[in-house]
């Protein structure tokens, strides 16, 4: 049967066509890591994961490749880490933020039921690749320096809006771009730029700077996928500038007319029937979300709605998943626990191959459930992912009765590491008690620290 998936290029479904078939390449926008993931951080993370296990499952486990990036420069890391660490020099304030908040990033994915991907790379640890793509469009006038400054030139990319199907008069119309005087065109975006003082830098031909956003997964997609992939994905809000600015610099780059065969985008995720703001404080930490609610739960309710629709996240959907699992999981431990080796039911591997349809696949699940075909119930649940030692409690720090998040929990870890740094011992030991008070146990190893919980 054949994959068809939507692509937001051609604003159609298409057919799946891999370029090999046994080395499929599918890169997706990973975090940026300045602060704890929130709900919506979750939707591409489950979103990308179904689609590479389909993928595994369809051309097998070891001809699917898989990147998520780490965005671990960006000027919110920079403001947060001198907020929280005013103290220390700014790139280790910046190593332990961002440190952090990876671990806190990839424990929620993992909680959430979502395999590992086959690379994390970090953007930090591809400078190098950044400066030489960068070295070559300019090379090729394709971007220029101005006031210190490396900028990628809209105007010599004709395709340019291709992806956001918008003329440059739409874009400029509609978008939060820096106007500055050293730009030749307003939508010219930034490759390289200066950095001031408590501000990362690397050396680089235009002096000491560091990268544009753009440039990082152009330079990190090119370094392990080559010229031309299967699938990028992230979320909608990433069609316009991100992905758009992607394909301008790695065309250009290449020149070939395509980055990426499919680019997919998931939909934008609404709170209450309220857009999600900071500002507003209309968020849901997705780590406290998790001591409510397990991982597959979180998970049945994203993927009750189609992926490119926009989710309106309720309480209301998180209780009638919890039930759904609940009812399910029950009657699966009645019967035998052995793996069953039949395939994924015909109706649910369907509906996956059509654009990942979620919702006709859960119909289907039901249906095995009150038709009592509970093998290929459970099929189904390995295939989305909803397996799991618990499938209906919450797993996260407050369902161990304490009150404390994983972001502070680290926090603590590195001003004690510190504090044993400059010998003040009592320090340390303060951190240690104050922890276990709060229901977390260190263990010290090989100058390395790790926690558990105290049963």
């Amino acid at each position: 049967m054949d994959l068809f998936l939507y692509n937001s290029i051609s604003r159609e479904k298409e057919m799946f066509i891999p370029i090999d078939s046994k080395n499929i390449r599918m890169y997706v926008c990973g975090p940026t890591v300045y602060d704890s993931p929130h709900i919506g951080n979750a939707r591409p993370v489950i979103i990308f994961d179904l689609l590479y296990r389909l993928l595994r499952y369809k051309y097998g486990n070891d001809k699917v490749q898989y990147i998520r990036n780490i965005t671990d420069v960006d000027d919110k890391i920079n403001k947060i880490a001198l907020e929280k660490y005013p103290d220390i020099d700014i790139n280790d304030a910046i190593s332990q933020l961002t440190k952090n908040i990876e671990y806190i990033f990839k424990d929620n994915a993992k909680k959430l039921n979502c395999l590992n991907p086959t690379l994390e790379p970090r953007a930090t640890d591809h400078i190098r690749q950044m400066i030489e793509m960068i070295k070559k469009l300019i090379d090729s006038d394709k971007a220029y320096v101005s006031d210190k400054h490396v900028l990628f030139s809209i105007n010599s990319h004709k395709n340019y809006g291709s992806l956001s199907k918008k003329s440059q008069k739409d874009l400029l119309a509609g978008a939060r771009v820096e106007i500055a005087k050293y730009k030749e065109n307003p939508l010219d975006f930034v490759l390289w730029k200066p950095s001031q003082i408590n501000e990362p830098y690397w050396d680089s031909p235009w002096g000491k700077g560091r990268p544009g956003w753009h440039i990082e997964c152009s330079a990190m997609s090119s370094e392990y996928f080559g010229s031309t992939f299967d699938i990028h994905g992230g979320g909608i809000d990433l069609i316009f500038p991100h992905h758009e600015n992607e394909i301008a610099q790695s065309c250009s780059y290449h020149s070939n007319k395509k980055m990426a065969n499919f680019f997919m985008h998931n939909g934008s995720l609404n709170l209450e029937g309220k857009k999600m703001s900071k500002s507003t404080g209309n968020i849901v930490s997705l780590g406290d979300l998790l001591g409510k609610y397990s991982g597959p739960v979180i998970r049945l309710a994203m993927l009750s709605t189609h992926y490119r629709q926009p989710i309106d996240w309720t309480e209301k959907n998180l209780q009638q998943s919890k039930n759904i699992l609940k009812k399910w999981s029950n009657k699966l431990n009645q019967i035998s626990n052995k793996d069953s080796k039949e395939s994924i039911p015909e109706g649910v591997y369907k509906s996956l191959l059509d654009d990942l349809n979620t919702p006709q696949a859960l119909s289907h699940m039901h249906k095995y459930f009150n038709n009592k075909e509970y093998d290929k119930l459970k099929n189904s649940i390995e295939i989305m992912g909803f397996t799991s030692h618990s499938l209906t409690e919450g797993n996260d720090i407050k369902s161990k009765n304490t009150q404390i998040s994983e972001l502070e929990i680290l926090t603590l870890i590195d001003e004690r590491k510190d504090a044993r740094t400059r010998k003040d011992y009592k320090k340390s030991d303060e951190i240690r008690n104050k922890l276990e008070i709060r229901g977390i146990r260190l263990q010290d190893e090989d100058n390395e620290t790790t926690w558990e919980f105290i049963e």
